[in-house]
């Protein structure tokens, strides 16, 4: 027997974790061969990676030039390797033991991005990309000022060509390529871009070319003049809120506003030289850090030479010649492919993880499994699967030498995954809930994982590269799961990548704000709580029928009965229309129910209904039409009707699959509308299809839910055994052998037990006895009619003789309405009063039989006319069998009759005549 009341969280919990044990290990091939995914990617990875070695990293192409020289003078020459043999690509590679100088350089904006004076407001030279670069300056002495700014500016361009860099010393020149990491090789020179000569006054054609470097390093650059402009500002308040509206932002007429540089000359006297300097340190390299080398020495010689020039006079000048780096080793390429392609092959390898729920769940649920340990358990489950794919995904990354793994930190990495796949198990939890069929849920968390890859590839990877991309939607569109995780990984592939490339670290936890991790953190802890809270209210509103604000209602237990609405007493419409005496009076015993206030009826339905919405233009289907109907227990109520009467939609809806139209249903005095969690604590379901694990046993299902029922110890493995036995699964080992592998007939009698076990108030049954031997039904007949002693049960069969076995009522269905409803010898004496006789002659003599028939019995009807067999309807209330047996002699006398046959109405012909009639009226109306 079971304990009084229903299970306590910890036993559900347990109950279920005892199970998915069990399962896992039987299971445990699956496990480990989704724990070995990452051992195989990485596998593949490091092929790809071999190859890429092979044909690129070490590639002659991408290695410091080589030759062979006779260095010894006996015809035998050595391998040397050196930038003096090397292309202008492959000097990147070779030591540099001397760097090249280079001329220092000013960042200036570009043509279309320059800011203009209030005389240029117009600007037609943003057109024409003509317009002069600014400089803003400002200070206590403006007189000081408009000296320093005639200082900063050469009026004339000298060019030696014997002394090229000294040469360009004396000029300022600029480009509007940002700084590079090194200078061993100036990205400004290097590229296609030309340099600029900024002068006060820009004479016509004078753009010149020039060389500089050293061979392979060499380059011919084109030097063009642009105007320089200084303005001066009143303070640096000016200065500030100019530069800011304009960077990146734009003016009033939409156009970006930018400025070479600015000075704020303080307090500087002849005997105090102060001065401040804005520049631009926003731009940020490949793996999206600050550059560290920033063109700023040229605007702090300018500024120096400029006030010194005010102290000594014009012909006074420190030379500023060239900037260059330490020596440097021999380099190589590396290129990781892991790190390139990183953020789209790690977030389909992560999200791949995502649970998958199944419809078991619901039949869980229905046998009391509450919401809180199902999550609980499957939750841990989950995690700890998740947590070991990871740590392998680490191990085996590692090991096979993925610098995507090996630079950066490894607690780091096992941090944002951690989080990663909480945010993915609530995410998991999420689509469960807001899908009630387990295929749409399937789609779309297909969708989302491979949806977010790509995406993440071809469209935020774009917006996070794009510096003029706004920060905030960045922001924005990360909190998007997929996209959060997205960020993650770009950022620790970047990062692996370029320090792979240079030989630095990858990322560690003192990168950790400068990279953008620590929103990335932020906004996916506030997704997990979010998506997990989401996740469970959606799941208490749909699969509990709570009230969408039941947070808000009052915490106070109330009465059952007190929550039912107050009826008066009423007689249906369709009770009505179809005047059947009996399901009127069914529907009268419901509203006398439905207003007391306790009850001992099991089961009661009030005028329930359920309609499904019309899809492709057909009109919507009314499965149940105003069901009224009370079973009390220890009554087995039987429901008949043909196929797509509405008796599996009725059962859905009482057992939570569905939610019903309209109306009212109780069970055990508690709504299925409102208080379903707590029916399910006192319900037994066998579903009209199995739903079993196929690797567990028969006894294992019925231990796990058994301890759903709260049975214990002694008690529990008793009832297990008694289930096993009354659906003779006990013996010759079956009970022990994997569902799987369960014939259907073995699968449905375990169903039924399931549904037993526990002893529970209330049973529905599903056509149980479908797929089973005669003998093997009539054994789960038996077990059934034993455990309805203090059980109320609600099933539906297409078997006369099941019904008349098992039910104590029964109630025929037809197109979602009740017809009938009693107890079999009330149905048959009700719609069956007549004889049936059958009669088989030769075909000429048909007509004579029926008129014999007419003779002794006018009010007689025939029913059934094939080949010279006729059946006839003969009502008992006008003749007696004495006379029926005369007129059959009577027949063989006068023609050949080969078989004749004299029998009550069966349950079976009752069932056709309600079902017909039923038809015929539906149809008429």
């Amino acid at each position: 027997m079971a304990d009084s009341g229903p299970a306590s969280f910890l036993t559900r919990a347990n109950a279920i974790y005892r199970k998915n044990l069990t399962y896992q290990k039987r299971n445990i091939w699956s496990n480990v061969r989704l724990i070995m995914i990452p051992f195989y990617l990485c596998i593949v990875l490091v092929c790809v990676q071999a190859l890429i070695d092979s044909q690129v990293n070490n590639s002659v192409d991408n290695q410091c030039g080589c030759k062979c020289i006779d260095k010894t003078g006996v015809e035998k020459c050595q391998m040397v390797c050196g930038v003096e043999y090397s292309t202008r690509d492959q000097g990147v590679f070779c030591a540099i033991p001397k760097p090249q100088p280079w001329p220092p350089l000013m960042l200036i904006p570009r043509p279309e991005n320059r800011a203009v004076d209030t005389k240029y407001t117009d600007a037609p030279c943003r057109r024409k990309h003509s317009c002069p670069v600014s400089i803003l300056l400002t200070g206590n002495n403006q007189s000081l000022g408009a000296t320093l700014s005639r200082n900063l500016l050469r009026t004339s361009f000298t060019m030696n060509s014997f002394d090229i860099l000294s040469s360009l010393a004396d000029n300022v020149l600029a480009t509007t390529y940002k700084g590079s990491a090194t200078n061993y090789l100036d990205a400004g020179i290097v590229s296609d871009l030309s340099i600029y000569n900024i002068q006060p006054q820009c004479p016509p054609h004078s753009s010149f070319p020039f060389s500089v470097g050293q061979s392979p390093l060499n380059f011919t650059k084109e030097m063009r003049c642009v105007q320089g402009l200084n303005l001066w500002r009143n303070s640096s308040r000016e200065i500030n809120h100019e530069i800011f509206k304009g960077y990146q932002k734009g003016n009033s007429d939409g156009l970006i506003s930018e400025i070479v540089a600015a000075y704020d000359l303080l307090n500087t006297i002849k005997t105090n030289f102060n001065v401040n300097i804005w520049y631009n340190a926003t731009y940020k390299d490949d793996s999206n850090r600050p550059i560290k080398l920033v063109r700023v020495p040229r605007l702090v010689s300018l500024v120096s030479n400029a006030y010194l020039q005010y102290l000594q006079g014009p012909g006074t000048r420190i030379s500023f010649e060239f900037v260059k780096e330490m020596p440097k080793q021999e380099t190589k390429l590396r290129l990781d492919l892991a790190s390139l392609i990183g953020p789209v092959f790690f977030t389909w390898v992560i999200l791949l993880l995502l649970p998958k729920q199944h419809r078991l769940r619901i039949i869980m649920k229905m046998h009391g499994l509450g919401d809180g340990p199902y999550w609980m358990i499957s939750y841990v489950y989950f995690l700890a699967i998740s947590t070991l794919f990871i740590i392998c995904l680490m191990i085996f990354g590692s090991a096979i030498g993925l610098k995507f793994f090996r630079i950066n930190d490894y607690s780091l990495q096992f941090v944002f995954y951690f989080l990663n796949i909480n945010l993915q198990i609530s995410i998991a939890f999420l689509i469960s809930s807001a899908f009630s069929k387990v295929e749409t849920a399937s789609v779309a968390a297909y969708i989302y994982v491979f949806g977010s890859g790509l995406l993440g590839l071809f469209l935020f990877q774009f917006m996070l590269e794009d510096l003029s991309f706004h920060r905030g939607w960045i922001l924005v569109l990360e909190l998007y799961p997929g996209f959060s995780l997205f960020r993650g990984l770009y950022e620790l592939s970047q990062f692996a990548f370029h320090g792979n490339l240079s030989g630095r670290d990858g990322m560690k936890w003192k990168h950790f704000s400068d990279s953008g991790m620590d929103e990335v953190f932020y906004i996916i802890i506030v997704e997990w709580f979010v998506s997990l809270t989401v996740a469970y209210y959606i799941d208490k509103i749909s699969s509990s029928g709570k009230d969408p604000l039941f947070f808000l209602k009052n915490t106070f237990k109330k009465s059952p009965f007190s929550q039912r609405p107050s009826f008066q007493k009423q007689v249906s419409a369709a009770s009505k229309g179809m005047e059947k005496l009996d399901v009127i009076q069914e529907s009268e015993k419901v509203e006398k129910l439905m207003l007391e206030q306790n009850t001992s009826h099991a089961i009661v339905c009030h005028n329930l209904k359920k309609v499904y919405p019309g899809r492709d233009g057909n009109p919507p289907k009314k499965a149940v039409q105003g069901l009224s109907l009370a079973v009390p227990t220890g009554e087995s109520f039987g429901m008949l009707g043909p196929n797509g009467a509405g008796k599996t939609s009725f059962i859905n809806t009482m057992t939570g699959l569905v939610k019903p139209t309209s109306g009212s249903a109780f069970v055990n005095g508690l709504s299925i509308c409102t208080e379903m969690d707590r029916v399910y604590t006192s319900l037994g379901v066998c579903p009209q299809h199995d739903l079993l694990w196929e690797t567990l046993t028969g006894r294992e299902h019925l231990l796990f839910y058994g301890r759903l029922k709260n049975l214990k110890g002694s008690d529990l493995n008793q009832a297990v055994e008694e289930a096993l036995k009354s659906v003779n699964l006990f013996h010759g080992g079956v009970a022990d052998k994997p569902a799987g592998k369960y014939s259907g007939g073995m699968k449905r009698r375990l169903s039924v037990a399931i549904s037993l076990i526990g002893s529970p108030k209330v049973v529905y049954m599903d056509e149980p006895s479908t797929g089973l031997d005669p003998a093997s039904r009539v054994n789960l007949w038996t077990a059934i009619k034993r455990a309805k002693r203090h059980t109320a049960i609600i099933l539906t069969t297409h078997s006369m003789e099941e019904a008349e076995f098992l039910c104590d009522r029964l109630g025929i269905f037809v197109d979602g309405r009740l017809q009938c409803i009693g107890n079999p010898k009330e149905l048959k004496g009700r719609y069956g009063g007549s004889y049936v006789l059958t009669m088989t002659t030769a075909s000429e003599h048909e007509q004579n039989m029926e008129m014999l028939v007419q003779e002794f019995s006018p009010n007689s009807k025939k029913i059934y006319h094939i080949a010279g067999t006729q059946k006839f309807e003969i009502p008992k209330e006008k003749v007696r069998i004495s006379e029926v047996f005369q007129a059959v002699e009577k027949a063989k006398r006068s023609f050949k009759v080969f078989a004749w046959g004299l029998a009550n109405t069966t349950l079976e012909d009752v069932f056709i005549k309600v079902a017909r009639t039923a038809q015929d009226f539906n149809a008429f109306s």
